[in-house]
This record gives C-alpha cells, structure tokens and sequence, in this order.
C-alpha cells in the first residue's frame, strides 16, 4: 500500500491546462539541498491518508475535478506506486506524473500502460554539475538520459524543468541542459524560493536579469522556453 503525504484538493497550475488535485507521495533518491519538500525526502514526514481515504475523495469531485497531478518525493520509487496510478486511471482521471527520472523502467511501464497523460520531467542541471545540484558525491547519470529519451521518443505529451539556484546554475548550465534535451518542446525554468522546508540554507534566486539571459539560451535549444511565474 501506498501512504499519501499530502493532497491539495485543487490546483489550477499543477497539471497544465486543467481543474485538478495534487497528490504528495514519500520517497525519493535524490537529496537536492534546495528541495522544498524535504520532509517527503528524509522520511519525518507521516501520511496524512491512506488510499482508501485518497479513492473516497476522488470519487466524490468526479465530475468536477479534471486530473490528477502525482508528484512527491520520487512517484516513480516504488513499484506499487504505479498500482496507485492504476487505480486513479480506473476512476476515469487523467494523470499528470512528475519524475525526476531515475526509474526509467517504471517510467516506460508507465508510458506504455497510459497511466501517464503528462509528464514533467526534472533536469537539475548540465551533466558535469548533477551530481553536487542532487546533494551526492556520485551519480550514474545513466537512467536519467534513459529517461529523457523515452520522453523524447514517446507521443505523450511532456516537459522538462528546472529549479534554478543562483549558488548552482550558470551560463554553462544551460548550454549543457540544452544539447542534453534538444528536440524537446516545452522547457521551463523555475526560480528558486526559500522556504522553511528547505533542508540548507544560503541558496538564493537568481536575479530577473540572470534568468531571462539563461531562457535565451535556452531558446537557442527548445522552442517554448520559458520562466515558469514570470509575466
């Protein structure tokens, strides 16, 4: 069984285009010292519901609810998550799935059994820097790169973003998350807000200046890039 760690009951800007609820699962692989659900990470957070409680309340807004947004934590840590994901589907919901790709085999189940109408990918930053913008010494980068071509190569529509910390992004971040994902449509960059769930402080948005010049260069590799909450 699944816990579920948090539901907001609705959201216009979760899943793109949509009426619908977030859903906040436990777990993941990543330590990101920027994470604004730190909680979900380190395992100090309790569920606040079991999937029963979950299923009761996604019955009760069919007809008013649009989808369903998954996120955590890692949704795709575990295998009985995707069993979650199956029973969501069931109630007719479509599912909007963020990742941070370093399950790209339940990722591809996922893809292939429809239980996935839209996924958001995270790409924390270029390749040289992943490992310290996760918070590990090390990281085989080998399931991310499999993950972004399943994205690549699916026909379900998606997007990659990035969480952009003033302490761990540059110029040459962006060529480098741009070479990596060309061929995508949608980018967005997501500026960085302190929080008290933020597990390190000392972290900083980049200035408006910084950020817009870092689209531009992303523009150079997707076409709709974009700095997500700015006009």
């Amino acid at each position: 069984m699944t816990g579920i760690y948090g539901l907001q009951k609705m959201t216009l800007l979760d899943y793109p285009g949509k009426v619908a609820c977030t859903v906040f699962l436990g777990g993941c692989d990543m330590r990101c010292p920027f994470c604004h659900n730190s909680e979900l990470v380190d395992g100090t957070a309790k569920p606040v519901m079991s999937e029963e409680e979950l299923f009761s309340f996604l019955k009760k807004r069919q007809g008013l609810l649009e989808g369903v947004a998954v996120t955590g934590g890692e949704p795709l840590l575990r295998a009985e998550n995707l069993d979650l994901l199956r029973e969501i589907r069931a109630l007719g919901y479509p599912v909007k799935l963020d990742t941070n790709g370093t399950h790209p085999r339940y990722l591809e189940k996922a893809l292939g059994e429809g239980l996935a109408q839209y996924v958001a990918m995270d790409i924390k930053n270029s390749p040289e820097r992943y490992a310290e913008t996760i918070g590990l010494r090390s990281f085989d980068l080998s399931p991310i790169r499999e993950s972004v071509q399943l994205l690549l190569s699916g026909s379900v529509p998606f997007e990659f973003r990035t969480t952009v910390v003033a302490e761990l992004h540059d110029d040459d971040s962006f060529h480098g998350i741009g070479a990596w994902i060309r061929g995508a449509e949608r980018y967005y960059l997501q500026p960085f807000t302190d929080r008290e769930t933020v597990p390190f402080q000392g972290f900083h948005t980049p200035d408006k200046e910084r950020l817009n010049a870092w689209r531009e260069i992303m523009r150079g590799y997707v076409p709709e890039a974009e700095i997500r909450g700015q006009a």
